[in-house]
C-alpha cells in the first residue's frame, strides 16, 4: 500500500469514525426520557463514549503512522 493510499485509508477510517459518533449522540438524545431510567441511560452512554474512544485511538495511531510514513518519504 503507498504512503497516499494509507493516507486515504486513515482519512475514509475517521470519516467512519465521525458518522458513527454522530449516530450515537443522535440515538442518545432521541430515547423517550420516560422509557429507560436515568441509570440505564447514563450506562448506555458510557459504553458508547467506550467504544468510541477505543476506535478514534486505533484510528489515531494509523494516522500518526501514515503522517510517519510521509514524513519518511518526504525526506527522501
Amino acid at each position: 500500500m503507498t504512503t497516499q493510499e494509507d493516507i486515504a485509508s486513515v482519512a475514509a477510517q475517521l470519516a467512519g469514525l465521525t458518522k458513527t459518533v454522530e449516530r450515537m449522540s443522535d440515538q442518545l438524545t432521541h430515547v423517550p426520557p420516560g422509557r429507560v431510567s436515568q441509570q440505564e441511560r447514563a450506562d448506555t452512554q458510557e459504553d458508547r463514549i467506550n467504544i468510541a474512544a477505543r476506535e478514534l485511538a486505533e484510528v489515531s495511531e494509523r494516522l500518526q503512522a501514515a503522517a510517519n510514513a510521509l514524513r519518511q518519504t518526504l525526506e527522501r
